[in-house]
C-alpha cells in the first residue's frame, strides 16, 4: 500500500507540473531552495552550503514537493559508488518520459541517456575514435584555431568579449572538425547547446533545442550515409555501416556537441578568470611548458563546470553509506561537491595550480565518464599557454563583482567575459 501510495502522489505531481508548465509558470517557484542549491554558486565556488552538506550528509534525501522521491550525492566515495553501479542505476531517457513535459519523441539518445547493452555497444562502436591516436590528427587544426581566434583578437579594437571570441570558438570549431560537418553552424551549434543547460529556462525549451539539433545532424548523416568524409560521422559509416542506424548516428552526433562544446567554453572562460586573478600562476602557465598538465586538471577539479551528473534512477533497491535508496528513486550526483572532498586531498576548496592531479570526477565516473575527456584536454593545454603568451597584459575590462555567472544551470559558466588586452 505505501509504495502504491507513493507512485499515485508522484504520478498525481508530475501532473500538476506539466499543467504549470503549460500556464508558463517557473518551475522555481515550485522547488524548495534546498533543491536548487547543488547548482548555486558563489563566485567560482560552490555555495559554502554544498560543503556543509557533504560534510554531514554525503547521502541524504532531497525535499521534493509531491512525495517525489530523490537523492543527492555529495561526498566523493559516495559519488563513486553510484557512478559505478550501472546494474543498479538507470540512465535510461524513458524514465523521464511523462516527467516535466518530457515525451519519448524528445529522447536525444546518445550514450548519456542509455543503459547496457545498448549504451555497451554504442561506445563500442565511438571509443575507437577518441584514443589518442585518432585525436592527434586535430592537433595542428586546434592549434589552428587558436592562432586565428588570437589574431582577431589582436586586430580588435578596445576591450574583447574572451567567451565569445576565444572560449565558444575553440570547441565549437574542433567538433564541426572532429564530426565533419560545416563551420558555417557554428552559431547554431552554440545556441542549440547552451540553451538545454539552463533548467528553468523550461523543459520544453531544452528538450526544443534537443529536437532542433538532431533534426539538423539527422540532415547532416543522410548527407554522410551518401559520401562518407573523414571525420567522426564519415568513418563511423565507413567502418560500421548498417551496424549503426541514422538515429543512433545523430544521437552520438549531439553527445558530442553538448558534451564537448558548452563544457569546454565555460572551462576556458572560467579558467581565464583564475588566470586573471592569480597573477603567479598567470606567469607560471606562460612560461613553464611542465606547468600546463597539473594546471588543467587542478582546473578540472575546482571548477568542475559539470555541476551535477545525469540523473540516476535506481533498478532495485540499494543501500549506500547507509541510505536506502528504494527502486525508483532518482539519485543526484553532484560533482562540483564530491571534487572539493577532503578524501582527494588536503584544503580541496581552494586552487592550487602546483597540486599533484587527483582522480577527480570532473569527467564522471564508470561506464558514463566522458567519451571526450582526452580531446577537452588537448584543447584546455593548448588554449590556455597560447592565450597568456599572446596577452601578457591580459586582465579584467569590468570589475569581478560585474562578471554574471549563470545562475541554474548544470553547466556553468558566463556568458560573456570582457578582458582588455593591454594596458
Amino acid at each position: 500500500m505505501t509504495d502504491l501510495r507513493s507512485r499515485v502522489i508522484g504520478w498525481a505531481g508530475r501532473k500538476y507540473i506539466q499543467r504549470k508548465q503549460k500556464k508558463g509558470v517557473d518551475l522555481l517557484s515550485l522547488l524548495p531552495e534546498s533543491t536548487l542549491m547543488p547548482l548555486r554558486r558563489t563566485g567560482l565556488d560552490p555555495v559554502p552550503e554544498l560543503g556543509h552538506k557533504r560534510g554531514t550528509e554525503p547521502i541524504a534525501r532531497l525535499k521534493l514537493p509531491f512525495g517525489l522521491r530523490a537523492w543527492l550525492v555529495t561526498g566523493y566515495d559516495e559519488a563513486k559508488e553510484v557512478l559505478a553501479a550501472a546494474g543498479k542505476f538507470s540512465n535510461d531517457y524513458t524514465n523521464l518520459v511523462g516527467t516535466a513535459g518530457m515525451s519519448a519523441e524528445q529522447n536525444p539518445g546518445g550514450l548519456g541517456f542509455a543503459d547496457p547493452p545498448d549504451h555497451t555497444r554504442l561506445r563500442k562502436l565511438l571509443t575507437p575514435e577518441f584514443t589518442m591516436r585518432r585525436l592527434s590528427r586535430l592537433t595542428p587544426r586546434i592549434d589552428e584555431i587558436i592562432e586565428d581566434q588570437l589574431k582577431a583578437m589582436a586586430a580588435a579594437e578596445g576591450p574583447v568579449d574572451l567567451m565569445q571570441s576565444y572560449a565558444l570558438p575553440i570547441p565549437s570549431l574542433t567538433i564541426c572538425e572532429l564530426l565533419g560537418v560545416s563551420y558555417a553552424d557554428r552559431a547554431d551549434f552554440q545556441r542549440l547547446s547552451t540553451v538545454r543547460f539552463d533548467l528553468f529556462a523550461g523543459a520544453g525549451a531544452s528538450f526544443g533545442a534537443i529536437s532542433e539539433s538532431l533534426s539538423y545532424l539527422m540532415e547532416i548523416v543522410k548527407k554522410q550515409r551518401e559520401s562518407p568524409g573523414d571525420g567522426l560521422l564519415g568513418m563511423l559509416i565507413k567502418e560500421h555501416g548498417d551496424e549503426i542506424s541514422d538515429v543512433e548516428l545523430a544521437g552520438l552526433a549531439d553527445g558530442v556537441l553538448t558534451g564537448g562544446l558548452e563544457t569546454t567554453a565555460s572551462m576556458l572562460a572560467l579558467g581565464a578568470i583564475v588566470l586573471l586573478r592569480d597573477r603567479e600562476t598567470f606567469e607560471r602557465v606562460r612560461d613553464d611548458d611542465e606547468s600546463v598538465n597539473p594546471f588543467v586538471e587542478e582546473l578540472l577539479r575546482y571548477l568542475t563546470v559539470v555541476q551535477v551528473a545525469f540523473p540516476r534512477f535506481a533498478k532495485e533497491d540499494v543501500e549506500i553509506a547507509g541510505a536506502r535508496i528504494a527502486k525508483g528513486d532518482v539519485v543526484f550526483v553532484s560533482l562540483s561537491g564530491a571534487n572539493r572532498d577532503a578524501k582527494l586531498g588536503e584544503d580541496m576548496e581552494t586552487f592550487d595550480a602546483t597540486r599533484e592531479p587527483s582522480s577527480h570526477l570532473a569527467f564522471g565516473w564508470g561506464v558514463h565518464r566522458c567519451i571526450g575527456a582526452e580531446l577537452a584536454r588537448m584543447e584546455l593545454r593548448a588554449a590556455y599557454p597560447a592565450l597568456v603568451r599572446r596577452f601578457p597584459d591580459m586582465h579584467l575590462a569590468v570589475a569581478p563583482d560585474e562578471l554574471a555567472y549563470r545562475q541554474t544551470s548544470v553547466v556553468y559558466g558566463v556568458d560573456t567575459l570582457p578582458v582588455s588586452l593591454t594596458r
